[in-house]
């Protein structure tokens, strides 16, 4: 440490050394800090940023690297400005929010059209002890496999185009959503749940491409995000659940019609990121839980199933305090 600490005193340039890395820093800071202003008008660089944008925080060891090694007191200081707003912006996730209580458990599970194990699938997600799961990316083949498997758990269900919700309780006024897609992707039931009837919707927001030639493609998706918003501000029951792949973050503005009207279960009531897919090595939670009139309690991802998304999970308290 003596010998570390030699290199540095005494010597006037550790101040003017390091001005590009600490630039850097400057520019790393103000991209996370105003990522809602980076512009969509070209390739959706906005959204494909906000993506990602947790994975930013790795810039900031690899400048906190070079300037030690560069020996530059300027970049030192300038790399605590990223540090700030990454923390700013994420560091309420590394907190364990997970409370105890609540009177129903949810689930989600993007089942890939192309699962090699859809029974082992519908059974895993099943001994999830969720009361209420949605499946999204239902091929027409395997539904009848995915109705065997969850029928000793779930007595009442519904399948609606590629998407299907099971429950516990009985369903009523179940109806597709259009999402402006041509063909059925979106449904919503109303669950009689024992604390009071909740409106589930179940979603599967179309997908989302990162193309040389056009960016980040997303403008279809984004579109179906206005029209599901829509339709949950329209919606009369005043507690609310949405199920499903939304193809994209809570971070992501394109998602806004959605987002700003839903509490996300895991930023409210989960620890850590909660990560989904790919299931691989998950770098996004785009699988969402989201209530509205509802409490979140906790929120967890499940175990990998045969599918490139990991299930995700939640329980919350219907009847609030409110």
């Amino acid at each position: 440490m003596n010998r570390f600490l030699d290199g540095w005193r005494g010597d006037p340039r550790i101040w003017r050394r390091g001005i590009v890395l600490a630039a850097l820093a400057a520019v790393l800071a103000l991209v996370m800090l105003l990522h809602s202003h980076i512009p969509n008008r070209v390739g959706n660089l906005g959204s494909l940023t906000e993506t990602f944008l947790p994975w930013l925080g790795l810039f900031i060891p690899l400048l906190l690297l070079l300037a030690l090694v560069r020996k530059s007191a300027t970049a030192l200081i300038a790399v605590l400005l990223p540090v700030i707003v990454w923390l700013n912006l994420f560091g309420g996730l590394l907190t364990d929010k997970t409370g105890s209580g609540g009177d129903l458990t949810v689930a989600t599970h993007n089942v890939n059209a192309d699962n090699p194990d859809p029974s082992g699938t519908a059974q895993d997600v099943a001994a999830s002890g969720a009361e209420v799961l949605a499946l999204e990316e239902l091929k027409a083949s395997a539904v009848p496999v995915y109705e065997r498997a969850l029928a000793p758990t779930y007595r009442y269900h519904s399948v609606e185009g590629t998407v299907g919700l099971w429950s516990k309780y009985p369903l009523s006024d179940v109806r597709s959503v259009d999402i402006k897609l041509g063909w059925t992707r979106a449904m919503r039931a109303t669950v009689a749940t024992p604390e009071g009837p909740v409106a589930v919707y179940v979603a599967h927001m179309p997908s989302v491409r990162v193309k040389m030639d056009s960016g980040f493609t997303a403008q279809q998706r984004d579109e179906s995000a206005d029209a599901l918003g829509e339709a949950i501000a329209a919606e009369q029951l005043p507690r609310v659940i949405l199920l499903g792949d939304l193809n994209g973050t809570m971070n992501d503005r394109s998602l806004n019609a959605v987002t700003s009207q839903m509490r996300s279960t895991q930023g409210a009531a989960g620890s850590g990121f909660g990560f989904s897919w790919p299931a691989s090595f998950p770098m996004a939670r785009i699988d969402q839980i989201m209530v509205k009139g509802i409490d979140p309690v906790s929120s967890w991802t499940l175990p990998r199933t045969g599918s490139d998304h990991l299930p995700v999970a939640a329980r919350v308290k219907v009847v609030t305090s409110s």
